[in-house]
């Protein structure tokens, strides 16, 4: 098999392509031929070493994989060799083949491509957490969705769209054609110092019933203060710990000592919910994870869902993919294939 390694911490160039033996499955699980995997910037923080949950380097990352089965362990049913499927792989999915649980796999929607389908579990199943799970998505809800040309962004638009809500759409302003063609309510320039003013006079004053937010630092500060009553604030990411190609630990300390602190006594007093929100940490919830991309999967089969995909890097040139994606120049979800 090939795999894409990160064998120390450092910027996009030190990813490196590296050949093993083929992994054969356990009882339990089976075996993926790999056509695409999801770049989420966890692995970019994964190869800063500002991702605590990463394994330790060198290490293949990677939470997501489409392809087709081409072995079966011991005892494992309900797939057949050559299915095509979607896997969840808690690190290890930038790889060509891997061994994943039969409780973290589910069939592949015939209308999409391996390049959908490998957009769908950490972008949808973040999105639908947040608006559906915990956020009681309503058609009277207004959303900001910071990053909203993003992976995560992409599907909670999606979301807000089968509900009826209204979206503020957060993002650079060249990006801000396609998210109106894409039928948010309004933009706003994400790189601009005056946001909480501009969603204010957006909602005349009122503020949002619920902010997704992966930036991380003042930012949750300032979408908190625009929750309106009743509101949700989810904390989802960190992305401007990481504001280069390389590490930087004065971004990331700035990053931590700008979050706000959430007392118990303010929370009642405002009405307002704050959450956060790791999906890897969810990985081993086989329940939620099948009922949840149940639910998408059937969406993705009626066309009300259809993942934007940005563009998919061969594995020689994951570096390439992760300087895009940290970039901030991509439009929904980068990918690699082998």
């Amino acid at each position: 098999m090939r795999q894409v390694w990160i064998p120390r911490i450092g910027g996009p160039e030190v990813l490196t392509v590296r050949e093993l033996p083929d992994p054969e499955p356990a009882a339990g699980e089976l075996r993926v031929r790999v056509r695409n995997c999801g770049v989420n910037f966890a692995d970019v923080l994964a190869r800063l070493g500002l991702y605590p949950d990463a394994p330790p380097l060198p290490a293949v990352v990677g939470y997501e994989v489409a392809g087709e089965v081409d072995a079966l362990g011991e005892g494992t049913t309900g797939f057949a060799l050559g299915q095509r499927v979607i896997a969840m792989t808690r690190f290890g999915g930038y790889t060509d083949v891997v061994c994943v649980p039969t409780g973290q796999v589910v069939a592949m929607p015939e209308r999409l491509s391996f390049e959908q389908a490998a957009a769908i579990p950490v972008n949808y199943l973040t999105a639908w957490l947040m608006l559906i799970e915990l956020g009681a998505l309503a058609e009277h809800h207004t959303v900001l969705v910071h990053a909203a040309a993003g992976g995560v962004g992409q599907a909670a638009l999606q979301i807000c769209r089968t509900r009826g809500a209204k979206v503020i759409a957060s993002a650079s302003v060249a990006k801000h054609d396609r998210l109106r063609e894409q039928g948010v309510h309004a933009c706003i320039d994400s790189r601009a110092d005056n946001l909480v003013e501009a969603v204010r006079g957006l909602t005349d004053g009122r503020g949002v019933d619920i902010v997704l937010d992966a930036i991380g630092g003042r930012s949750f500060r300032d979408g908190y203060a625009l929750l309106a009553p009743l509101g949700r604030m989810f904390m989802f990411g960190v992305s401007s710990f990481a504001p280069g190609k390389t590490r930087s630990l004065v971004a990331a300390v700035r990053g931590v000592l700008t979050m706000p602190r959430f007392g118990s006594i303010r929370l009642m007093n405002d009405n307002r919910g704050v959450f956060g929100v790791n999906l890897g940490h969810l990985w081993n919830e086989t329940a939620f994870l099948q009922r949840a991309l149940g639910r998408i999967i059937a969406h993705c089969e009626s066309g009300e869902f259809v993942p934007t995909v940005d563009r998919s890097f061969p594995f020689d040139q994951a570096g390439d993919a992760h300087a895009h994606l940290q970039g901030r120049g991509s439009f929904g979800k980068v990918l690699l294939h082998p």
